[in-house]
């Protein structure tokens, strides 16, 4: 068999994946497994979305689209970070990708070079690096402690750029803790990156509909728009509208930046469905109650978990500002045996154990880059969540 790229030998499939196998074939051999894995809205498409990519089709909407998305979808996507963010693009500066997933790695592809840095703040959603990794660059990263609220901190920002650093990356509300950057806390961050012109700033704020403080959203470019013409302001339909299958993601930046994503998008998938397209324009410009709805569910589920979660006396729990997810500190099993006999030496270990001894699907902390916690999903019904704090318990309890 000839061989694959030696690209790949550094690169594993993300833990969230991996975690979310190993339920489905436990659940696959009868066992009832409850998995808080996966960060996928549990609600449905909103009905004038998914009426809006049948009236596509109907319609014949079904060539190639523009590579960098219709005019229709592009217009949406102006108004929304107009109306919601304080930013005005052009046509010339906004691109829709196959989710927001693709964005990034065309903002990737299309600047760095083998050596480069990107500075990622930990925690960190587990494909940053592994993008990173995949193009030849060189992931650096910032702390951010539980202490600080899971935020970044401006010294730590600064003592992670160096000359060779291509690309900061920002994303708040936070995957994996939920941590939000105030407006207070961007103009901190702003005033270190005006002292580095030569680094691109990715600011990704797919969750910023789900942000439960009564600060509202601030977006870094608006904040600090000095920065603005390095700045790539990204999100999609994914979280806010319950659409990740749909595969739809857009960002606004500089017209130059868009242009060499383009580049990368024409040679690699061309431009999403316009069926897709035809979906995202509607939930973008119609009816928005689901948002709100979404989001007072999502907060009284953290509130149900986090209360759970606290009355378990091995476990720390930091209450999320944003996002869907809680993420607890499970120091406090660290050295000891599971209830079936597994030593729990790391988080991994008590993710494993979780699961495979209450059936319980989670996230260890190791594949964010932060040890020892898990990541638990919140985007699954009460029931679910109950019963799965439930087995939590009776694990904990019978760890020695």
């Amino acid at each position: 068999m000839p061989p694959l790229a030696l690209r790949l030998a550094s690169v594993e499939a993300p833990a969230t994946i991996a975690m979310s196998v190993r339920a489905r074939a436990l659940r696959a051999q009868g066992h009832d497994v409850i998995s808080l894995a996966l960060g996928e809205p549990d609600f449905d498409t909103p009905a004038h979305a998914m009426d809006a990519a049948h009236g596509a089709a109907l319609a014949g909407q079904t060539k190639y689209p523009p590579i960098d998305g219709t005019p229709a979808l592009k217009q949406a996507v102006r108004a929304k970070f107009a109306r919601e963010n304080g930013l005005d693009f052009a046509d010339n500066e906004i691109i829709v990708g196959n989710g927001a997933k693709q964005l990034l790695f065309n903002a990737l592809m299309a600047t760095i070079d083998p050596g480069s840095e990107v500075v990622i703040p930990t925690p960190y959603w587990a494909s940053y690096p592994l993008t990173v990794e995949l193009l030849g660059g060189t992931p650096v990263f910032a702390p951010c402690l539980e202490a600080d609220g899971f935020r970044l901190r401006p010294e730590a920002l600064d003592a992670a750029i160096t000359p060779r650093t291509r690309w900061v990356i920002l994303n708040f509300p936070n995957n994996p803790t939920g941590a939000i950057s105030t407006r207070a806390d961007l103009e901190s961050l702003a005033a270190v990156l005006e002292r580095h012109p030569d680094v691109w700033i990715l600011c990704d704020e797919i969750y910023e509909q789900l942000n439960f403080t009564a600060e509202p959203h601030a977006s870094l470019a608006a904040v600090a728009p000095s920065l603005r013409d390095r700045i790539l302001t990204l999100t999609g339909v994914s979280k806010t509208y319950a659409m990740t299958g749909w595969r739809i993601g857009f960002a606004g930046g500089p017209a130059a930046l868009i242009r060499g994503m383009s580049v990368i998008q024409s040679n690699a998938t061309s431009g999403a469905s316009p069926i897709t397209q035809a979906a995202a324009v509607a939930a973008l410009n119609g009816d928005q109650t689901i948002v709100s709805v979404m989001r007072d569910t999502y907060r009284r589920r953290r509130d149900l978990v986090i209360d759970a979660l606290r009355a378990i006396p091995s476990l720390s729990c930091a209450v999320p500002e944003g996002a869907f997810y809680v993420y607890p500190n499970v120091s406090g099993l660290i050295g000891r045996t599971s209830p079936g006999g597994r030593l729990l030496a790391t988080d991994d270990d008590v993710a494993m154990a979780l699961l495979e001894e209450t059936f319980v699907a989670t996230v260890p902390g190791s594949a964010f880059g932060l040890s020892p916690y898990l990541r638990l999903s919140v985007a699954s019904s009460d029931e679910a969540l109950a019963q799965a704090c439930a087995r939590f318990d009776t694990f904990c309890g019978g760890c020695r």
